[in-house]
């Protein structure tokens, strides 16, 4: 039986800032909705650990969201995505979205040569997930990742305008020159925040695929059908949880959302 109510918040979890790119757009396309985002900051980034590790994390993470009484919960990590949805799923009668069915379906609508780049984290290049998504709606796309481990600390670190960030992503992104692809995912939800380098490198006819807004559509979507769409006029309630480093958070957050955070708070998960 369905006992959730339009004024429940969205719960919305991270290994660390990069779900923002996630939340910026809900909050965009959903500007009434109640939030409460994780950042796993303690133990970012998650791309770089094993699956079980990640399961474990995600698993923690989702009990913590539960606990603020979510209506749906969305897995803004794509590391998390790949390897935990699954585990997700099966923990909850909540609504559990991720990030990679979103950004797959808009790479495979927005590719004219049908050859698709990816970059994520070691986790999510190896999962081979997206390929997999890609292959399910239209088999005849061909499919290559390329893992960019080093974009989240350059993120977390706020380095996004940085040259290290520059010729990082020149390094990165010279070995799929020879792919000849049209249109490149932003694999990892920290990823967006890079958008202006990346777009330096790699030009202006690649098209990027940003899965933090094909999310936030998708997450307007089931909530519409499900009739919990918050329509209240009052202020909606946002509360921000990390696990540590919230000035950190907080700095860069702000600066992201172009919005105050006015509730963060610090847990140990």
């Amino acid at each position: 039986m369905n006992t959730f109510n339009r004024l429940q918040p969205i719960g919305i979890f991270d290994s660390g800032i990069g779900g923002l790119t996630v939340v910026k757009e809900i909050i965009r396309l959903l500007p009434n909705e109640n939030l409460v985002y994780f950042g796993d900051t303690a133990r970012v980034p998650y791309g770089t650990k094993s699956d079980s590790t990640i399961k474990e994390y995600s698993i923690q993470n989702t009990k913590f969201l539960l606990t603020h009484n979510v209506k749906l919960i969305v897995v803004a990590c794509n590391s998390a995505s790949s390897v935990a949805l699954n585990e997700i799923k099966s923990r909850t009668n909540v609504p559990v979205v991720g990030v990679i069915i979103p950004g797959a379906m808009a790479s495979v609508t927005a590719s004219r040569n049908k050859r698709v780049a990816i970059i994520g984290t070691n986790a999510t290049i190896a999962s081979k997930s997206y390929d997999r998504e890609i292959h399910n709606i239209d088999q005849h796309i061909e499919a290559h990742g390329k893992a960019c481990p080093l974009f989240v600390p350059i993120v977390e670190e706020g380095w996004m305008d940085h040259e290290i960030a520059y010729l990082t992503a020149k390094e990165y992104l010279h070995s799929l020159e020879k792919f000849s692809y049209d249109t490149l995912i932003l694999g990892c939800t920290h990823y967006p925040l890079l958008k202006n380098v990346i777009r330096k490198v790699v030009g202006e006819n690649i098209t990027l695929i940003d899965s933090g807004i094909e999310t936030a559509k998708q997450v307007k979507n089931i909530l519409s059908d499900m009739n919990l769409l918050n329509s209240s006029e009052h202020k909606p309630n946002r509360k921000y949880f990390v696990s540590d480093l919230p000035h950190k958070f907080k700095e860069i957050g702000e600066m992201f959302l172009g919005e105050k955070i006015e509730s963060l708070i610090k847990v140990e998960i």
